[in-house]
This record gives structure tokens, sequence and C-alpha cells, in this order.
């Protein structure tokens, strides 16, 4: 285990020099217990993921002006939200009130923001994205030779989202956590999954850290395992059955995609292509087994967290996932985890998703190193 206390150790020292994640959990750049108001003149607009920010100066009693950096959501909620990059412009008064920056920095997040002193609320944000109606009777979609389908109809479109959970955890166990997957007692971490003791003080350092160092955020990188299954936006199944395989898209991240393959070959690498090279999505190989889509991966990199809130993982992660719909309506989604690098035993965890009908998942790209 000494690698993994010098890679912790590592973790600290980086910290130390890495900038703030560029989408981030709100409390961990802004102090909830320190909030003013300004009101100021728009200088700039930044239109662009994965936070949008309007410069305004603020001037003092003295008459100083100080550029001020006011941080919102992302553009697709902004736009899903009803708002565009010509809401506001270069000249305009704005008036916000929200956190400041914990470094000193001129910055505020945009709890609330209008049009000049005590005018229009602008940039209020929808918390999901339009849910499908209860169909309580309608049945899961089925291809003409009886098999589930996990994607849509012929001629319509729509796609997977609101997870029932925020975080992977154990099957059967009861914590609380926020939509971030940050538990709401620290004390909790030993009870989320059969932790070995160095992935538990890893992961409860991120935890207090307020999940800082997510490479999700801080580097745009991909969220591999059962994260890809909680990441805002959704996922969409696109079933190319001729070719015996599955892509799996993802409207968050960075518009990502993995595939699974269906055509019986072995769990390894290809030749020529990812032989000997660990993946952030690993190499799925599956197959149906009744309505219920059973999918085996294995040859993960350790680039990436696993589930949000941070929890650990090593190269010797191996996911069983599987797939059903039950009805026209639900995702049910389970996986099994077994990594003996990070855990003391063989786990699961499961959840279901939501079907969002007539559109397509939102297009965010991710854009890092951003303030």
């Amino acid at each position: 285990m000494t690698k993994y206390k010098i890679a912790l150790g590592a973790v600290f020292i980086l910290l130390m020099i890495i900038p703030l994640s560029a989408h981030h959990v709100i409390s961990a750049k802004f102090d909830p217990a320190k909030t003013t108001r300004l009101q100021g003149t728009i200088t700039k607009v930044d239109w662009a993921n994965p936070h949008v920010h309007i410069f305004i100066d603020v001037k003092d009693a003295k008459g100083v002006s100080t550029n001020w950096a006011v941080e919102l959501e992302s553009v697709v909620d902004l736009v899903r939200s009803g708002w565009t990059d010509a809401t506001v412009k270069p000249g305009d008064q704005l008036s916000v009130e929200g956190p400041v920056a914990r470094n000193g920095t001129h910055q505020i997040w945009g709890n609330s923001v209008s049009q000049g002193a005590g005018g229009k609320k602008l940039f209020t944000v929808s918390e999901k994205p339009a849910a499908a109606p209860n169909r309580k009777s309608e049945p899961a979609p089925h291809w003409p030779d009886g098999q589930v389908r996990l994607g849509a109809t012929p001629g319509q479109t729509g796609y997977w989202s609101n997870p029932t959970a925020v975080s992977l955890v154990e099957t059967g166990v009861n914590v609380q956590l926020d939509s971030n997957g940050i538990l709401k007692n620290i004390a909790d971490a030993a009870k989320i999954a059969p932790l070995q003791q160095w992935a538990k003080d890893l992961y409860v350092f991120r935890q207090r850290n307020l999940l800082r160092d997510d490479p999700m955020f801080l580097n745009c990188l991909p969220p591999g395992g059962p994260r890809q299954f909680q990441t805002p936006y959704g996922i969409q199944f696109i079933e190319n059955r001729d070719r015996q395989r599955v892509f799996v898209l993802m409207g968050g991240a960075n518009r990502n995609w993995r595939l699974i393959y269906l055509d019986g070959r072995a769990q390894v690498g290809q030749k020529q292509g990812d032989d000997d090279n660990p993946l952030y999505y690993g190499r799925s190989v599956g197959k149906w087994e009744g309505d219920t889509l059973v999918v085996d991966t294995k040859g993960f990199n350790e680039k990436f967290w696993f589930s949000n809130g941070g929890l650990p993982h090593t190269q010797q992660l191996h996911l069983i996932e599987r797939f059903s719909r039950p009805d026209f309506d639900t995702l049910k989604y389970e996986v099994t985890i077994d990594d003996p690098g990070a855990y003391t035993r063989t786990w699961s965890s499961g959840w279901t998703m939501q079907w969002v009908p007539n559109v397509d998942p939102p297009e965010y790209f991710c854009q890092d190193n951003r303030p």
C-alpha cells in the first residue's frame, strides 16, 4: 500500500498549486457565511461552460471602481431556463447578492441577480429538465423480435435523466448526501462502502476539501464507471444492432461516449487498439439475459472518479452492470463492484433513471482552465 500513501501525499501537494476547480461545489469556492450585495455596470459577458461569468465594475464610496466576476450556472442550465447571451450586455446595470470567494478575490456567486437596483430578477434556473408524465400502465417498448429497447422508439427521441441516487452507496446503507455527493455527516464515510483504510482516508480527504480536486471538473476528464449514470444532463442509448454493439452517449461531462460490445468477444483489449491501455470507460462486453442487459467491464485507469463524492478505485476495478426497463419511463441500473485494491469485499448499488421524452440530451461541452 506504499504507493497509495505516496499518491495520497501527492494529492495534498497538488492541491496547494492547482487552481480551484472550474465547475465546482459552490461552497468550495464561495463562503456561504460571507455574503454581500453589489451594484455595478456590466463590462463583459463570458457566456461559456462550465459556468457563465458576468463582469461588472463596482464603485465604492470614494468612487474607486473595482471589477467583479459574477459567477452563474452553466450555459445549458441558463438556456434551458429561457436565458441567452443577449439577456444582458455591457453597459447594463446589475444588482447581485450572494456569497463571495473564499480566497479574497473579487468574485461572487449570483444567488440573486437583477437588472438595475431592485429591477427584474434574472438568471433563475429550473432545477430539473421536464420529466415524462406518469404513465403507470404503459409498458417498455420492444424491438420486432421482442427484445426490450433501451432507447427511443422509431420516429421519436428522448434520454434518461433524474437519477434517484446522487452518489454510489452500498445497497441497504442509509446516509444523507447533498446533490454533489458530499456527506451531511463525515462520520458516515465508513458506511458508504467496504473501504480499505487508505481508500477511506482518501475519500474523507476529498470530502473535507469539498471535491476541489475532482478531475471531471478540474480537467474535463470523463466520468467513468457508475458515475456516468449520475452526471447532469443525462445519457442516451443508441442500439447498433447490426454491428452488435450499444453506444452510451452522455449529455454532460464532455459529450463522451462509451461502447458496449454484444458480439461475444473476449473480455480483453483489441490489437492495434486498446490491448495494453487502461481506459476511462474500461472494456465492456455484454449479453442479454431475458429483458436485462448484463455488462462486464474491466481495464479501467485511475485518472477519473468513478462516483460523485470521490470514492476511490484502482486499475483492478471490475464492474458487472445490469440494465433493465421495467416500464416505458423507468431505467433500472444495478452494479456490482469488485476492486480488491480499494475495497475489502465485493459490494453492490443501484438506482433508477427517468425518461425525458421528445428531446435529445443537452449539448454540454466542458471547458477547462477557466476561473
